[in-house]
């Protein structure tokens, strides 16, 4: 028995709206397949030469090797590295924009200023790079020899002492925001504008302390002129074996590092981000390369996008808190 137009004609019709639904997905991996087919651009928001420029440059031969494809890194800083974020953000989600992401740009920048360019929610996290550990630091010759000594000294002394930062909002910065509000001290805070002035005037004995990444630290303990007291680090850290962390000193959740991760454009195919994923975590694992950035100071710690969306999470809620609550601002 023949089935009744009106029956054939919706069934046609469903049929058509299903093939219609899918071909933004067979689009998606058609595209997957042949990518990538052209350079890729990794923006960088921070000056050349930094830890963050540094990450990208180690790690773009090796994941470009595994792409088959030159990984070209485009230093655009600025703004607290709004300049180069919204730069991606506004790139086309073709998997050829990537972008480092750090929780300045991800997670400070939204409770620091009242209004961005771009949000978080315009990229797509692809996973987890390395962390920059921090370091409560002192001059060698301030005569402080002990995180103990330290918190006596700055504890006795309110409004005494000083501490430099690379400048307001950075990770190190908050970091010691953070050691202030757990231990009760008050220390005047000096911003620089960057690392390397910050850390040059802690050598010069002008600011005597200061919490400073290991990148920008390790050669100067090692030559003896800083001193480290303590990590802001669940455990020690590898690079730095005998110093211990807040918690061994009996000061309980004082933990923060400068991290870096992969993200980009929300839009692009989700095979793209699958597979860039998956070679991120394997360049990572490459011994040569895992042993440049260790020695450079940094915590190679590779994950997947879905862990790394969590971490953003749980730090946006802790850190918008806490700046809230000590009325910090960048404007």
């Amino acid at each position: 028995m023949p089935m009744p137009r009106p029956l054939l004609l919706r069934r046609q019709v469903l049929t058509l709206l299903a093939g219609l639904a899918s071909l933004p997905l067979l689009a998606s991996s058609a595209q997957a397949d042949t990518w990538p087919a052209k350079p890729i651009r990794w923006v960088v928001a921070y000056p050349a030469g930094g830890g963050s420029d540094f990450l990208a440059r180690q790690l773009a031969p090796q994941l470009g090797r595994q792409l088959g494809q030159t990984l070209v890194i485009d230093n655009r800083p600025g703004a607290a590295g709004q300049i180069g974020t919204d730069n991606a953000a506004k790139s086309p989600p073709d998997g050829y924009t990537l972008l480092s992401g750090d929780n300045g740009v991800m997670v400070f920048n939204g409770a620091l200023f009242r209004k961005l360019p771009y949000a978080v929610s315009d990229f797509v996290p692809v996973g987890f790079m390395a962390r920059f550990p921090l370091v409560l630091s002192v001059n060698a010759q301030s005569g402080i020899t002990s995180a103990a000594q330290w918190l006596t000294l700055v504890k006795k002394n309110p409004g005494q002492f000083s501490y430099a930062s690379p400048g307001i909002g950075s990770p190190h910065h908050l970091a010691m925001e953070l050691i202030k509000e757990r231990t009760g001290s008050f220390i005047v805070h000096v911003p620089y504008r960057g690392t390397a002035f910050a850390t040059q005037d802690m050598l010069a004995g002008v600011v005597p302390m200061g919490v400073l990444d290991t990148a920008a630290a390790l050669p100067h303990f090692r030559s003896g002129k800083l001193k480290p007291l303590a990590v802001l680090s669940a455990r020690r850290v590898a690079t730095l074996p005998d110093v211990p962390t807040f918690a061994e000193l009996g000061i309980q959740d004082v933990e923060l590092s400068a991290w870096q991760g992969l993200f980009v454009p929300k839009g692009t195919p989700e095979p793209v981000i699958q597979r860039l994923s998956a070679e991120l975590q394997k360049a990572l694992a490459v011994p040569e390369l895992k042993t440049r950035l260790e020695d450079f100071g940094l915590e190679v710690a590779p994950s997947d996008g879905a862990a790394l969306a969590k971490h953003i999470q749980r730090e946006t809620e802790f850190w918008h808190a806490l700046i809230k609550s000590r009325k910090i601002t960048a404007e």
